[in-house]
């Protein structure tokens, strides 16, 4: 039929066969013209309806698009004149043939379909549509075939159809042209990521990238250069569509557990009705017993939670993307399966002399062919799977920390921050990794399947003797993984423990410092790290033999199977054609072979994340349900019969509590300590799990907490905390708090930096800012948890009176206020006394002291009266409250001079000078100076920055290439002698490898002087025996280099630990000051694992890599030697590509990890502050915030993956041509070549596509991971403090007096910052007691750090009893003095060790020295006594508790030297009376420097020394300054203290006790 339809012959196979082979005609104007045409009509439709849906604004009109659809209308035109051509030139008899007129009417037809979809396209972001690309193709490779046709005939000189021949031509040359055209992108404004724009070929080959690897090797690359991902890979847009299918899921999954919940505890009811009748006679002890073991048995076995929703969540939500990569998978894999069989038709080409050439040519084009699409295929299917990870570890981080928003305490105190950050880093990673991996569980048993039938084509039944062998691997290779999975389990243990003791260490230094407990600690972390090593030596060598198993396998393999081959059947030759397409399947065979049990085991290490991960999102929420919000409510704030408790298997917290507050009130809440102050207003946010009972509120809230929470970031960020600016309000503020003299003194203003957790402000200066932060914002009501308490006596009087009392900023608000400052009370409006979480009284100052309850009786214990007659009149004249309170010296004293007192500084000199002068004239001009002082203080915006204002240091990111010296000090670290070893080693592997395959040949090649029938015996044998023996010695020559490696790699991590470790505890903690404890952290847990890990395996890989690369050139050049011609070309493309991509690479990484940290410290800066972002209800505000740096996160992350699928596919190309080239060199010298050799090359060159991948993915790798040594080497680098103990070793009693000289001392905290203390001279005598007193900042507590030489001196010196403490060891010092710090630090362990980390003392010494700490009744309550274990950072203990324990540390030491660092400032007036007791006899015979905040505590000290601004302005007994009116006189003036008469004052007043 299509005979008559062309007039010429349609098929005919002698066209074939001749060495100028040839298609006839008819078939290559019919078929092979309709199929291009048939694809374009077909999809037409569907991608014109496409283009529609996905319509945008028109864009303007481009060259570019211009230029397309003129080259279209050409061919328009050329096909309307072949039409004309054949209707002028038929003259009607009939002899045209139809196909004349069908394919010009086709033509025309088609190409006004593929104007009208380029005009479509117009409408959409993506201009190219990726099936004209295709058609394109496909009309130009159909084509081909007419083209050469046409040629042939017009050079036959046969010109009939030259017009018609010269129209094919030129139309041909337009579709050239345009397919160029298609392959450029447009540009387009709008969008500002290119890959959007791309074109179908540019996607393809991911050519929309090189503009940025260009400019990554040009400079290195910054976050600004990176483009920005997508609109729907954005966190919002991902987690959005996420959270919608995971309602329903959720949904399900809880139904689901509550019908199991409902059937265990029917069966549990049974279980328990059968016991009970068995166990009525039982005694009722037994049954408590029973009961108490049942509870911890219940607490101990993991709680039931709705399961199995996340990956039903995350298949629904991804579900287009998984169908794409599957389709592609399944595409790569079945062609993967092509090669061998082409190989097998290249083999017997080569083998038969006969055959024409041409067949081999098109083999060849073939080869490459197939190698390109599956190319394509493979990236594109990788670029897929990773985006898909990206987007899945998006949507966890993204949704875990939502989750942590909003889950309630009780869910909550089931994990730590650190668990919780492990959720958003760890789990999260571990389901990217899967989903990497996710299509390998089905297409490895497809591959295992389908080789195996291959092979079996090949070689018959024999094949499933090599199967077998694999098979038998498995299970074995199996028993060691699992056995290695348990070593790394271990190891995790072992590496928890080592980075918790370290995050101890880095967060207590400073006290180990100050009693010089170092070494004691660092043998904790050297035996831990032992262990870690040894366990890490062990998983090792098992790995070593995994990697001997897997190198022997398909030496195994091949040698059972063609030695079963060739001995089942004498009739069995093993030729080339067989062994080599067999070998080639067997490499295909072992990957799925090798991932399968990784993949399985990735698998199943992702469901117990999965499990993690369910359990912390589908947990709890709080439920706040209690709190009611009503703004037409009368009150302020009622509890109404509220009881709350932190978890519902405990007693409540806060009992059956009905409390009004009424709007505008300011009502202080008392009582002792544990009386659930803090937990009330806790309560009141919501964040405590509701009994019965309800709160009512109306209006919004502002939260001050007990501890500050204080984010990294400016001082101003922390008080506007996200509010516009209102520079007015601010300055108020800023005044109010007391904060502008602390301003004064920071660099930078309130620009200055505060390191995480406010690391580098005192407790007060954090506690202001955080009160400040809620002035600020204009709330309705204050809940203010003692924010009073770290801050002085004068700064807390100044507060109260500015922002919380009567007349403050607060005026008018509704404040709570928890306080232990008895002398504010007179001022409230009302008290609330607590006891055991209820009120115990409630009422104004006055009423309760007339009441004589609870209230008065604490009062009158604090307030030791003298006399009896007294005490009455203490509570009956609350009308003429001058005599006791504040209200004297408020009227007193005229307004400014609260902040005299706060710009003591400024002030001073005036004092001194003007001391002799009139009291009120004094006054008077001080106030005019202030005044004139405080006219506008407006901040400078400070150009710049000021020296000093940044703390912390940006982490010091390296940029362009790792320095070979790193690389060195690596290698030297392994040894060289190991180097050597291990890489002669790992070449004589190589060398058994060509050996094998050389013998293998040889063996082929047997095939042609033997037949069957005469193959002597002994030569099969031998052939067997040697090839088996060639495999046996690779395998165990890579043995020998891995064991090897392994010792050498482990022995270099060990010094690089040992050294690290060692270095980072003599830093000098201004190191620790200016360096956040994470990034520290992060060189012990992330840079020591990779050293430990990561670096070896990618070390290893690499020279494997290598080596395997130059053994098959090696043997691609012995079969024939003109291929080092185009070697040389391939391999100077190769470096230059892997130069571009190793510096865009490299910086990515290093982005990566830069951008990935500030998302974790964000989130566990979240967690800590969640009841203040609660209370101020600024959620939102904190999601955007963590969504917007995962997307910065994220465009580094998709960048790198560009970048290695952009490297690929170049690489993957070279791959494909040096295949290419080597087919066709074994097809142009044939004739010198055998079949066996062509078989050896060919199936050798078929495997270095992917070894060239690997070598790339491995030198990236290794150098990515170099950079941990690099990081660890520069903090092996940091400058010490001075030697611990040097040979001028002070006497064995030393000190045995206790004296002290201070002799013109200056100190500097860091080199670049003013000096701190300047000039101090003074004498302090053998056991003196010496009180220290001035504002913040005064450099009251840089003189502790002088005496501990933590900060050297810039001048002068320190000499106890007549040494100069500068000369001796840092140990010899510390150890011989004793400080009780400000902040009570203990490290988790025992308690004994906490107070004795060498094991000093004997038990009895430490039980008495608990006793006179008040501590002994505690400690013996406890069940484990001594050995009782403190939690992290001592939080099983309350503060004061933690107080005592540093006292006891104290009295234990019994050093002649004792220094006090506020140490009474977190505890009650009762603990502090106990402490100063015990202080006074203990130490009686010590020299005690005391520094203080509440003056009452040093009016009994022998002298007192009162500094400011670093200079020692007064100093002489408390008498003789209270006589003369200098600044001593004013604080004690102000606390209310009068005259020196211990603590009992007749003028008792309260400020005795005063709390600053």
């Amino acid at each position: 039929m299509l005979e008559e339809f062309c007039n010429s012959t349609f098929w005919n196979s002698s066209f074939l066969d001749s060495p100028e082979a040839d298609l006839p005609l008819c078939f290559e104007q019919t078929v092979l013209v309709w199929i291009p045409l048939g694809f374009l009509w077909l999809l037409a439709p569907w991608q014109l309806l496409c283009a529609y849906k996905s319509r945008t604004n028109k864009s303007s009109v481009t060259k570019h698009y211009l230029a397309k659809q003129v080259l279209v209308g050409f061919l328009l035109i050329l096909a309307a004149i072949e039409l004309g051509l054949v209707l002028t030139e038929d003259s009607g008899q009939g002899t045209t043939p139809p196909i004349r007129y069908t394919n010009p009417s086709l033509y025309l037809g088609t190409w006004l379909l593929v104007l009208l979809i380029q005009y479509s396209r117009q409408w959409c972001v993506q201009k190219n549509s990726w099936y004209l690309s295709l058609f394109w193709i496909l009309s130009i490779v159909c084509g081909t075939f007419q083209f050469q046709t046409l040629i042939r005939t017009l050079l036959q000189g046969n010109n009939s159809n030259l017009a018609y021949s010269c129209l094919f031509f030129i139309s041909y040359a337009f579709q050239i042209l345009i397919l160029i055209l298609s392959a450029f992108s447009e540009k387009n404004a709008s969008s500002n990521n290119p890959s959007t724009m791309a074109s179908f070929l540019s996607s393809i080959t991911f050519s929309w990238y090189d503009s940025f690897v260009l400019k990554g090797y040009k400079k290195p690359l910054t976050l600004e250069d990176i483009w920005d991902v997508d609109e729907e890979l954005k966190t919002k847009t991902l987690v959005s569509k996420f959270e919608s299918y995971m309602a329903g899921e959720l949904q399900k999954a809880r139904r689901a557990f509550q019908r199991r919940q409902q059937k265990n505890s029917r069966q549990n009811f049974e279980a328990r009705l059968r016991g009970l009748n068995k166990n009525q006679s039982q005694s009722q002890d037994v049954l408590v017993l029973e009961e108490a073991k049942k509870k911890k048995k219940e607490s101990g076995t993991t709680k039931d939670f709705p399961k199995s929703w996340l990956v039903k969540t995350l298949f629904k939500t991804f579900f287009g993307v998984l169908l794409k990569s599957f389709l592609l998978k399944l595409v790569y894999d079945l062609l993967s399966f092509v090669n061998p069989q082409l190989l097998k038709l290249l083999i017997s080409f080569a083998s038969d002399p006969e055959a024409y050439a041409w067949p081999g040519y098109l083999y060849s084009v073939f080869f490459f062919v197939v190698a390109v699409i599956q190319s394509a295929c493979l990236q594109w299917y990788f670029q897929l799977c990773f985006m898909l990870g990206v987007s899945v570890r998006t949507i966890i981080m993204a949704s875990v920390y939502r989750k942590a928003m909003t889950l309630s305490n009780s869910a909550r105190k089931q994990y730590t921050i650190g668990e919780t950050v492990n959720l958003m880093s760890v789990d999260a990673q571990k389901l990217m990794d899967v989903t990497n991996y996710i299509h390998l569980l089905w297409s490895t048993v497809l591959q295992i399947v389908l080789s195996i039938y291959f092979l079996w084509l090949e070689l018959g039944p024999s094949v499933f003797a090599g199967v077998g062998v694999m098979v038998l691997l498995i299970p074995v290779n199996g028993i060691l993984a699992t056995k290695n999975r348990g070593i790394q389990v271990k190891n995790m243990k072992n590496k928890d423990k080592r980075l918790k003791i370290m995050n101890e260490i880095l967060s207590g230094i400073k006290i180990l410092k100050y009693f010089a407990w170092e070494p004691s600690f660092r043998g904790q972390v050297h035996d831990l790290r032992k262990k870690e090593l040894k366990n890490l030596l062990n998983f090792a060598r098992l790995q070593s033999v995994i990697i001997f198993l897997l190198y022997l396998t398909p030496v195994l393999v091949s040698v059972v199977t063609f030695s079963v081959y060739v001995l089942v059947d004498e009739n069995n030759i093993l030729n080339a054609e067989k062994a080599f397409t067999s070998i080639t399947l067997f490499n295909i065979l072992r990957f799925p072979l090798g991932m399968f049990p990784m993949v399985i085991s990735s698998t199943l290490q992702a469901s117990v994340s999965t499990e993690r991960l369910e359990k912390y999102l589908g947990g709890d929420d709080l439920d706040t349900s209690a709190i009611r919000r009503d703004s037409n409510f009368d009150k302020a704030v009622q509890f109404s019969q509220a009881s709350f408790t932190w978890n519902k298997d405990l007693e409540a917290t806060i009992q059956d509590v009905s409390l009004d507050i009424m709007p505008g009130q300011l009502v202080a809440v008392v009582g002792t300590v544990g009386s659930g102050k803090s937990s009330l207003m806790s309560a009141m946010l919501g964040e405590m799990e509701n009994v019965h009972g309800h709160i009512t509120i109306k209006g919004t809230i502002a939260y001050v907490p007990q501890q500050s929470w204080i984010q990294n970031g400016t001082i101003k960020d922390n008080i506007l905390f996200g509010s516009e600016l209102d520079e007015k309000r601010y300055q108020e503020v800023l005044e109010a708090c007391a904060l502008l003299p602390d301003l004064e003194i920071l660099p930078g203003r309130d620009l200055a930096e505060i390191g995480e957790k406010g690391i580098n402000l005192s407790g007060g200066q954090k506690q202001r800012i955080s009160l400040a932060r809620a002035t600020y914002q204009n709330s309705d009501i204050y809940i203010l948890d003692d924010p009073l308490s770290a801050v002085d006596a004068h700064v807390g009087k100044h507060i109260f009176k500015k922002v919380l009392g009567p007349s403050g900023l607060l005026k008018g608000k509704t404040r709570l206020l928890v306080t232990h400052s008895i002398h504010f009370l007179p001022q409230v409006d009302e008290i609330v006394v607590l006891g055991n979480g209820t009120v115990l009284e409630k009422g104004s100052y006055s009423a309760l002291l007339a009441k004589r309850g609870v209230f008065a009786k604490n009062l009158k214990t604090y307030i030791k009266q003298t006399d009896p007659e007294g005490e009455t009149t203490v509570n009956e004249s609350s009308d003429e409250e001058d005599d006791y309170g504040l209200i004297p010296s408020v009227e007193e004293i005229p307004d400014e001079v609260a902040s005299l007192s706060m710009k003591r500084e400024n002030s001073l000199h005036r004092i001194l000078s003007r001391s002799s002068r009139s009291k009120g004239r004094h006054l008077t001009s001080l106030k005019n100076s202030l005044k004139a002082r405080n006219v506008g203080p407006k901040l400078q915006e400070e150009e710049g920055l000021v020296k000093g204002q940044k703390l912390i240091k940006k982490e010091f990111m390296e940029t362009g290439k790792v320095k070979f010296t790193v690389y060195l000090k690596y290698l030297q670290a392994i040894g060289w002698c190991s180097i050597f070893f291990i890489i002669f080693a790992y070449m004589m592997n190589f060398a058994f490898f060509i050996g094998s395959n050389l013998w293998l040949s040889a063996w082929t090649s047997d095939s042609k002087t033997f037949n069957g029938t005469n193959y002597p015996a002994s030569q099969r044998d031998m052939r067997i025996g040697v090839y088996g023996a060639l495999g046996l010695a690779q395998g165990l020559s890579v043995l020998i280099g891995n064991l090897w490696s392994a010792h050498g790699t482990l022995h270099a991590a060990s010094i690089l630990h040992r050294k690290l470790l060692n270095n980072i505890l003599r830093a000098p903690m201004r190191f620790f000051d200016t360096t956040p404890i994470g990034r520290i952290v992060n060189r012990f847990a992330g840079d020591i694992s990779t050293v430990d890990e990561t670096l070896p395996t990618s070390l290893r890989s690499w020279v494997l890599c290598f080596l395997g690369i130059i053994s098959t050139l090696i043997m691609i050049c012995m079969a024939t030697p003109i291929f080092t011609v185009i070697i040389i070309p391939l391999s100077i493309i190769y470096v230059s590509i892997q130069i571009f991509y190793v510096a865009t690479s490299r910086q990515l990484r290093r982005l990566d990890s830069v951008t990935r940290s500030p998302i974790y410290s964000h989130f566990s800066e979240t967690v800590s502050g969640l009841p203040v972002i609660r209370a101020f209800e600024h959620q939102q505000r904190f999601l955007k915030h963590n969504e917007v740096g995962i997307d910065t996160n994220q465009k580094c992350v998709f960048s790198s993956i560009v970048s290695n699928r952009w490297l690929a596919v170049r690489l993957e190309l070279i791959g494909n041509l040096i295949v290419f080239f080597s087919s066709l060199m074994m097809i142009i010298y044939r004739d010198t070549l055998s079949g066996d050799t062509v078989g050896f090359v060919l199936s050798n060159a078929l495997n270095i596509t992917q070894t060239l991948n690997w070598l790339v993915r491995m030198t990236s790798e290794t150098e990515t991971n170099i950079v941990a040594v690099e990081r660890i080497t520069e903090y092996i680098n940091v400058e010490n403090e001075a030697p611990w103990v040097t040979d001028n070793r002070p006497p064995p009693g030393w000190p045995s007096k206790g004296e002290i000289q201070f002799s013109n001392y200056q100190v500097r905290y860091r080199p670049e910052l003013d000096l701190v203390l300047k000039g101090i001279t003074c004498d302090i005598r053998s056991t003196e007691k010496i009180g220290v007193v001035g504002r913040t900042g005064a450099g009251k507590s840089s003189l502790t750090n002088c005496l501990f030489r933590i900060l050297e001196a810039a001048g002068g010196q320190i000499t106890i009893d007549g040494i100069d403490i500068a000369s001796i060891g840092l140990h010899d010092l510390r150890e011989r003095l004793t400080i009780i710090p400000q902040d009570p630090i203990l490290f988790s362990g025992s308690l004994r060790m906490n107070l004795d980390p060498f094991n000093k003392y004997s038990d009895e010494e430490i039980w008495k020295a608990l006793e006179l700490a008040h501590l002994e009744s505690f400690v013996a309550g406890l069940q484990l006594g001594l050995s009782h274990e403190v939690a992290e950072g001592g939080d099983n203990l309350s503060i004061g508790q933690r107080q005592l324990l540093c006292l006891s540390r104290a009295l234990l030491r019994k050093s002649k030297i004792l220094i006090m660092d506020e140490a009474t400032a977190a505890v009650d007036l009762e603990t502090d009376h106990l402490i100063q007791m015990t202080i006074q006899n203990e130490f009686s015979h010590c020299t005690v420097i005391t520094i203080a905040h509440r003056l009452h505590t040093i009016m009994d000290s022998d002298k007192v020394i009162v500094m400011d601004s670093g200079k020692i302005v007064e100093y002489g007994s408390p008498e003789e300054l209270l006589e003369n009116s200098g600044p001593f006189y004013f604080m004690a003036k102000e606390a209310g203290i009068e005259k020196v008469n211990s603590t009992a004052l007749e003028h008792q007043d309260p400020g005795v006790t005063e709390r600053l």
